[in-house]
């Protein structure tokens, strides 16, 4: 049997979200990841933005990687990001992936929104 190439991993299971999430993610080890935001169901005037972040683990401080569009509709939205790729602007980030990430999901509003966020590891 061979080497797994990736690992995925639940960041936000599905659920209704009224305010901005911020989750750590340890990517210790893997070379790029693919962000998964699923959104399902809102109230009204939907609007929710992905965002990779990373962080350094001495200062706290915390960088942009890759801002997805704002979800406006229901909807998949797929962020990949790996040194190397060719970057499209709100898609694909050519990076590397620190140790130390973090997956924001911005709303726009007070509205009830209902998603999931997945994210697989690339090794």
């Amino acid at each position: 049997m061979g080497k797994t190439l990736s690992e995925a991993r639940i960041v936000l299971p599905s659920a209704a979200r009224i305010a901005t999430v911020n989750v750590a993610v340890l990517a210790s080890g893997f070379k790029g990841l693919v962000l998964v935001t699923d959104l399902t169901a809102f109230v009204t005037a939907a609007s929710v933005t992905p965002k990779i972040r990373g962080v350094d683990p001495v200062s706290g401080k915390k960088w942009d990687i890759l801002l997805g569009a704002a979800i406006v509709a229901n909807g998949t939205q797929i962020l990949k990001v790996y040194a190397g790729m060719t970057a499209a602007a709100n898609l694909v980030a050519s990076d590397v992936i620190p140790a130390n990430i973090e997956i924001e999901i911005t709303h726009g509003n007070a509205n009830s929104h209902t998603y999931s966020v997945g994210i697989h590891l690339i090794v």
